[in-house]
């Protein structure tokens, strides 16, 4: 491409050379027939030349002259022919100087197909990459700012309950056992809430940095959904909740990360138990097909506002902040579960309204594998 380019610049500049050439020739032709017959005519009936006439009388100074003004005559017509390019190249130059002192709204028009148009369509991208690299710039720098104002707020808020309850215990103040009991089952419930968010922040930036090798294997998501959920019953019971997993294959194994995925649907019931407990039940759907399985986590809470749901796999996004809040949100769990469905080449998709909030994977399994599995389907 960048050959063709090339050939057809420099065939328009000896396009234009072979014009200038012709013309200047012509125009030669004409002044010499010319100026010749208007010299003998003057010299006839004057008499005598003037000196500034005698100079085409002698044979080296009007050849001079002839070639000077073939030389202008042949410029003159270059530079007219190639007056666009000319203007052009100077617009692409002014375009550099403007970026070159940071000025990036700056759009070349590209004209032709030649090589300064495609000059003027690589400056554009350039600009177009060198924006787009200074917008996911201060892009990083907000996120680290609000990165950090968010941590150190999550920190803050348990740490100030764990040492102003740590506080009262350790004055020995006479108090009731219940209630010393009380305070110490606070600053424990809280320190728990602190450990939850210093393992997924660590969790989630590890991720980000690439730093999680998988370790993958074969996993019966069936098996691994039916023992979390199982892990879970304290959790439903103390919420006032119940659960039902249903599949329509009794077993299924994938190629995943056992770890990963295991924390990935752990995230996913436990949102599924804090936001879901006015709803007093959730639901775990395994559906297989043939080249996907979908697992779908379906709570009857809290419905999340439709402007929202695209918002929901960001890092520190909480729907409702007094909400998440009183129930403990990391702001960090739906954006760890995002990453490590990323990780497994799957995807992940949310709705919510009156019907539920639910949360459906997709990922990749091997039907062969899984081919008496699939017997069950039919």
């Amino acid at each position: 491409m960048k050959s063709d380019f090339s050939r057809r610049f420099y065939g328009q500049v000896l396009v234009n050379i072979l014009y200038s050439t012709l013309v200047a020739c012509l125009v030669e032709i004409f002044l010499i027939a010319n100026v010749d017959m208007i010299v003998n005519y003057l010299e006839k009936t004057q008499g005598s030349l003037s000196p500034a006439l005698k100079i085409f009388r002698m044979g080296t100074a009007t050849t001079i002259l002839y070639v000077i003004a073939g030389i202008g005559i042949f410029s003159l017509t270059f530079l007219l022919l190639q007056r666009k390019s000319i203007r052009y190249i100077g617009k692409i130059a002014a375009a550099i100087q403007n970026i070159s002192e940071g000025d990036l709204n700056i759009q070349v028009e590209v004209e032709g197909d030649d090589e300064f148009a495609m000059m003027a369509a690589s400056l554009n991208r350039m600009e177009a990459d060198i924006r787009e690299l200074m917008d996911k710039e201060r892009e990083s720098e907000r996120t680290k700012n609000e990165l950090i104002t968010n941590v150190a707020h999550d920190l803050r808020t348990p740490l100030t309950s764990i040492i102003g309850y740590l506080e009262l215990l350790s004055r020995g103040m006479p108090m009731e056992e219940e209630m010393r009991q009380k305070y110490i089952d606070i600053a424990y419930t809280k320190a728990k809430r602190l450990e939850k968010l210093i393992e997924d922040l660590f969790g989630f930036t590890k991720m980000n940095c690439g730093k999680i090798a998988m370790h993958v294997g074969r996993v019966d998501i069936v098996k691994l959904l039916g023992q979390l959920l199982e892990e879970f019953y304290p959790s439903f019971a103390d919420k006032g909740l119940t659960y039902e997993l249903t599949s329509n294959v009794p077993s299924l194994e994938i190629t995943a990360d056992g770890n990963l995925l295991a924390r990935l649907f752990d995230n996913l019931i436990n949102n599924a138990i804090k936001y879901g407990a006015e709803g007093k039940k959730v639901l775990v759907k395994v559906e297989a097909e043939e080249e996907v399985v979908s697992v779908s986590v379906v709570n009857f809470g809290y419905v999340i506002p439709e402007g929202e749901l695209h918002l929901i796999f960001n890092k520190f996004y909480r729907v409702e902040q007094s909400r998440s809040t009183a129930t403990g949100g990391t702001g960090l769990g739906l954006a760890i579960v995002k990453n490590i469905v990323d990780m497994h080449g799957g995807t992940i998709s949310v709705t919510s309204d009156l019907n539920g909030t639910v949360f459906q994977v997709k990922l990749k399994i091997d039907f062969d594998v899984n081919r008496e599995n699939f017997r069950a389907i039919g």
